[in-house]
């Protein structure tokens, strides 16, 4: 049962190019969104869209592994977890946000 607890999996496409970050430590870190659509008929039966907006980071081989394969419009399957964490912004206001950590990554179909 614990390898369910806080497992998360997407399947959607890359809203922008993944950036890829080489911290001091030497660890490589890649940033990119993934919109996943849902699509449902409301009450007057008209067939409505809506998209959510992921947030997705992936550390060292899986970062490089993505910032070289994958593009804007790329489509994937993610697996990983949810965190959150805060920071403060240069106006010293606090932010917070809420990412996926992928621990696998899958390329569907074509760009």
């Amino acid at each position: 049962m614990n390898a369910l607890k806080n497992r998360v999996q997407l399947i959607g496409n890359l809203g922008n190019k993944p950036e890829l970050i080489i911290l001091e430590s030497g660890k490589k870190l890649t940033k990119f969104s993934v919109a996943t659509n849902e699509t449902y008929k409301n009450a007057k039966g008209e067939k409505v869209t809506e998209t959510q907006w992921h947030n997705i980071i992936a550390w060292n081989k899986t970062a490089e592994i993505i910032e070289s394969y994958l593009d804007k419009g790329s489509e994937v399957m993610i697996e990983g977890k949810l965190t959150s964490r805060s920071y403060e912004n240069e106006n010293g206001e606090k932010r917070y946000i809420t990412e996926v950590v992928c621990n696998e990554i899958l390329m569907l179909g074509n760009k």
